[in-house]
C-alpha cells in the first residue's frame, strides 16, 4: 500500500499545489493509517472497509488524540480514498459513511449584520491608524480574505477602479476577488491620505503597514480586531476569522450560490464551504423560534 502513498503525495504536489508543510502533514497521517491497515491484513485498496476506517479513528482516540487531530487525520484519509477511487485503484470509498468527530462540527462564530456595521464603524478618528483600520475591516468583510492574505496584499494587488483584488491563497493559488464600493472607497482614502504617513521610506511594497512603517502582521491585526470590537460594544470573543465566516454566511443568506462563495473564499473543496449552509440553517431556526407565533 505504500506505493499508493507516493502516488497520492505526487498528486497533491502536482495537481493540488499544496505547500510543503501541508504535504508533510498528509504524509504523516496517511503513513500512520497505512501502518494500521497493514497490521489489519489489508494489502490492497479494495480490501479496505468502512469498519477499518472507523477502527483507525478509534485507535487514534485510544492513543489520546483529541477530536481536532482525529478529524484532521480523517480528512487526509478521506482525500486519500477519493484519490484512489478517481484514479480507478479501487471501486468504492470506505470513508463515505464515516462522520467527523463531533467537536469538528462546531459552527464558526458569525457576527450579525448589526454587529458587523458596528465593528466597521468603530474606527471613528482621522488619524492614520484609524483610516487604516477602517480600510482593513471593510476589505476583510467585503472579500472574505484569510487574514494571512489580507496582510500580504501588495499596493499593486488591489484595483479599486476595476473593483477587484488579486490574492494568493493556500498552496500559492492565485484568485481574483471582487470588492464592494464601500471597501473600495475606504482603501482609496487610506492609500491617498494615511498610507504615505506610515510608509516613511516610500518603498514598502505591502498595502497595510503598522505605525512604524513595517508590514502589518497577523498578530498586530488580531489586536486591532479586539480593540475595535470593544469599541463597537461587542462583548463576545471574536477573531479576524469571524469576518470571513460572516462574509460567507451573509452571502448565502442573501441568495448567493455555494459554488460562487467557494471561489471567493478560495476553498479547494466544496465540502469545506458547505459548513456555512449549516450556519444559515441554524440562524433561520433561531429566527423562527424567536419570531414565529408557534416557534
Amino acid at each position: 500500500m505504500n506505493d499508493y502513498l507516493d502516488l497520492f503525495l505526487n498528486y497533491l504536489l502536482v495537481e493540488k499545489g499544496l505547500a510543503d508543510n501541508t504535504l508533510q502533514a498528509y504524509s504523516r497521517d496517511i503513513a500512520r493509517y497505512l501502518d494500521f491497515l497493514e497490521k489489519e491484513g489489508r494489502s490492497a485498496p479494495d480490501q479496505v472497509r468502512s469498519l477499518d476506517v472507523a477502527g483507525f479513528l478509534a485507535r487514534l482516540k485510544g492513543e489520546g488524540l483529541g477530536a481536532r487531530s482525529r478529524a484532521r487525520s480523517l480528512s487526509a484519509v478521506r482525500m486519500f480514498h477519493r484519490f484512489l477511487l478517481v484514479e480507478n485503484y479501487c471501486a468504492t470509498d470506505p470513508t463515505a459513511i464515516i462522520e467527523a468527530p463531533k467537536s469538528l462540527n462546531k459552527l464558526p462564530e458569525v457576527l450579525s449584520p448589526r454587529e458587523v456595521d458596528s465593528l466597521l464603524a468603530s474606527p471613528v478618528g482621522n488619524a492614520a491608524g484609524d483610516v487604516r483600520d477602517r480600510a482593513m475591516l471593510e476589505l476583510l468583510y467585503a472579500t472574505g480574505l484569510r487574514v494571512s492574505e489580507l496582510v500580504s496584499l501588495s499596493t499593486t494587488g488591489v484595483n479599486t477602479d476595476a473593483g477587484y483584488l488579486m490574492t494568493f491563497g493556500k498552496g500559492g493559488k492565485e484568485r481574483l476577488v471582487p470588492i464592494g464600493d464601500s471597501a473600495a472607497r475606504a482603501v482609496e482614502v487610506y492609500a491617498a491620505a494615511a498610507r504615505p504617513l506610515l510608509d516613511r521610506g516610500g518603498s514598502n511594497p505591502y498595502l497595510f503597514l503598522t505605525r512604524l512603517g513595517d508590514r502589518m502582521t497577523r498578530q498586530a491585526f488580531w489586536n486591532i480586531i479586539k480593540k475595535r470590537a470593544r469599541q463597537a460594544g461587542i462583548n463576545r470573543r471574536i477573531s479576524p476569522h469571524s469576518l470571513r465566516h460572516s462574509f460567507a454566511t451573509h452571502l448565502l443568506e442573501n441568495g448567493a450560490d455555494l459554488r460562487s462563495v467557494q471561489m471567493m473564499l478560495g476553498h479547494a473543496d466544496l465540502s469545506t464551504t458547505q459548513i456555512y449552509t449549516h450556519v444559515t440553517r441554524e440562524r433561520l431556526k433561531k429566527l423562527h423560534e424567536q419570531f414565529h407565533p408557534r416557534g
